[in-house]
């Protein structure tokens, strides 16, 4: 099962309590306090990992709570601190206060360490208060209590290339040509009914970037943007990507016409998220070894004024060149990215 979205309630722990305690020994008749301090309660810690791919480990298991701190003990003995509860995230995890309903933090690299509860500070023993008037103080501290929130979790994938089309259109198969990664095909739609993750290799490449992450998510359809269809709740799993792959169905399967589907598809990026119109994005028509694709080819060259790259998945025709260009472009938009941090650091 993938989950990309639940709601957790954690809880750091409380501190432990503070010891009241006199020092008693042979030939010490004025021993004095010796109470010691409560342990430190334990934090919530939210971890980056690479190995975790979704939430669904938290939508059943929605309660997370750190240990408490021990309690202090006589003999000027303080207790021990509380364990650290340490949830595993998937990289790309949005956190999101329920109460505020604003982000608090974001995992987005492998070994990332977020405090997200402070557990609560241990209480004073009975040592702390003794004073030149109060030579046998019978007072100590409570444990302060740990931080409390409902937080819901958001997973928004990191890739560097997102993958949109239609039902049928071949993303599936063009994810299992290019990539490692083996998603479900068939002659019927929505056969992919969540993200998919697959990495492109490109061995040819002896230094910088020889892998590409790719994001395959459920095709969408014409009216998405108002809850029709899987793909559209699923869109926020290419925000991050650096460059978008339009794949197109250009032998008009199914009586479709290829021009429409692609102004459906920016339609539809656009009412989701205006900002996704201005990322690098490629037009792949495939099924180009259908001879329909042919007649269909020039009619939407016409219409839309986009470069476009001609791919089989079938027959493999056109994929590397498809994988040099994304490798091409990905490149050059990290290049952008890091030149316009330098300038405004």
């Amino acid at each position: 099962m993938f989950v990309d979205e639940c709601v957790i309630k954690i809880a750091a722990g409380d501190g432990g309590r503070g010891c009241v305690s006199f020092r008693r020994e042979k030939y010490e008749p004025w021993g004095g306090p010796n109470g010691g301090d409560g342990g430190r309660g334990g934090d919530v810690i939210l971890v980056g990992d690479v190995n975790t791919n979704n939430l669904v480990d938290y939508k059943y298991q929605p309660h997370w709570r750190a240990e408490r701190g021990e309690h202090g003990q006589g003999k000027d003995c303080n207790g021990r601190e509380g364990k650290h509860c340490i949830l595993k995230m998937p990289l790309g995890t949005v956190v999101i206060d329920e109460s505020s309903d604003l982000p608090v933090a974001e995992i987005i690299e492998e070994g990332q360490r977020v405090i997200l509860r402070q557990g609560g500070n241990g209480g004073w023993g009975n040592t702390h208060f003794k004073t030149s008037t109060n030579r046998a103080p019978k007072r100590a501290n409570e444990g302060q209590e740990g931080e409390k929130g409902n937080y819901r979790l958001v997973l928004k994938s990191i890739a560097d290339v997102g993958l949109v089309g239609f039902p049928n259109a071949g993303k599936s198969s063009l994810t299992n040509a290019i990539t490692k990664a083996r998603p479900k095909m068939a002659a019927y739609p929505f056969t992919t009914l969540h993200p998919q993750i697959g990495v492109i290799d490109f061995p040819d490449v002896r230094r910088g970037d020889r892998h590409l992450l790719l994001a395959d998510i459920p095709g969408l359809i014409e009216g998405a943007n108002e809850n029709r269809g899987l793909g559209h709740r699923f869109l926020r799993h290419i925000e991050r990507c650096a460059v978008l792959v339009l794949i197109i169905d250009m032998a008009g399967t199914d009586a479709r016409d290829p021009r429409d589907d692609y102004k459906y598809l920016l339609t539809e990026l656009k009412l989701y998220d205006p900002a996704l119109l201005d990322k690098p994005r490629l037009v792949a028509a495939n099924k180009m070894d259908s001879p329909e694709s042919a007649a269909w080819l020039p009619k939407f060259k016409r219409r839309h004024k986009v470069d476009v790259l001609e791919i089989s998945c079938r027959t493999g025709d056109g994929l590397e060149k498809l994988k040099k260009e994304l490798l091409k472009r990905v490149v050059a938009f990290r290049a952008r990215e890091k030149k316009s941090l330098q300038a405004a650091g």
